[in-house]
This record gives C-alpha cells, sequence and structure tokens, in this order.
C-alpha cells in the first residue's frame, strides 16, 4: 500500500472534514491514461509546519495547487512535466511555476497564486511524458477567509 504524504493526508483530512465553499473536494479528470487528482485551496488552510517544509507563504490572498498523476491501470504515480496558466476573468494571465514533491511512492505537483477575494480563475495545464501528451482545465473561485 502507497504511504500517504504529509501534505497529502493534510489535503484529504481537509476535504473530509470540511465543507466549505473556500474548498472544492479533490476532483479527478481521466486524460489519455492517466487519472489526474487535482485540488486548489487557500494556503492558509496549510499548517505552517508543511507550509515551511514546501516553501509555501501562507496568506489569505495565496492559493495552492496541487496535481497528481496516476497510471489508470496500475495507479502507479507518474513523474511527468508540467506547466500551466492561471487566467482572470480580465484575461490577465499568470504563469504557473510548479514544484515536484515526491514522498515514497507518492508524486505531486504544487504551485501557487495570488488572488483577490471571490477571484476566479481558470486553469490550463499542459502535462507530458514522452508522446503522451494532455491538458487539464479546471476553474475555480477564491475566497479571502
Amino acid at each position: 500500500m502507497m504511504k500517504m504524504s504529509a501534505f497529502t493526508a493534510v489535503v484529504f483530512s481537509l476535504c473530509t472534514l470540511l465543507a466549505s465553499s473556500q474548498l472544492s473536494a479533490e476532483q479527478m479528470k481521466q486524460l489519455g491514461s492517466w487519472d489526474v487528482h487535482y485540488i486548489a485551496l487557500p494556503a492558509t488552510f496549510l499548517t505552517p509546519e508543511i507550509a515551511v517544509e514546501y516553501d509555501i507563504q501562507r496568506s489569505k490572498f495565496n492559493g495552492v495547487i496541487n496535481i497528481s498523476v496516476l497510471d489508470s491501470k496500475s495507479q502507479q504515480a507518474q513523474q511527468v512535466a508540467i506547466n500551466g496558466i492561471a487566467k482572470d476573468l480580465f484575461g490577465r494571465q499568470r504563469k504557473l511555476e510548479f514544484n515536484q514533491v515526491v514522498e515514497g511512492d507518492a508524486v505531486y505537483y504544487l504551485a501557487t497564486v495570488p488572488y483577490q477575494n471571490e477571484q476566479l480563475y481558470n486553469f490550463s495545464i499542459n502535462i507530458g511524458q514522452g508522446e503522451q501528451q494532455q491538458q487539464l482545465t479546471f476553474s475555480h473561485t477564491f475566497f479571502v477567509d
């Protein structure tokens, strides 16, 4: 059985315990032969220890994007090339800088994005591995707590 990372444990705990409009439960899309799991959440939902460990600034104006890519059949974590943008309703784009985190068998990618209250972002994430190239798109509204 795959060991759950500290960050993943925090995210799963938050998703289970909170039914807040500020936090959408983790979502998944099947893209090609991958199950791509993603979540957007305010950085204030992270404990100070987790934020320090992953060099994430805890701020009520900072969001965290977490992406993990699993093989659809084996459910094994995949190491991929990943980049993307966050686009607001005014058409302003922010390049997302993803950091890869490997903890045991778990692999996930973290990026941060600044926001204002009730700011909607449309995310477009490019994911690649060898010949397989996929694009994950989703929207999320952040709220200042």
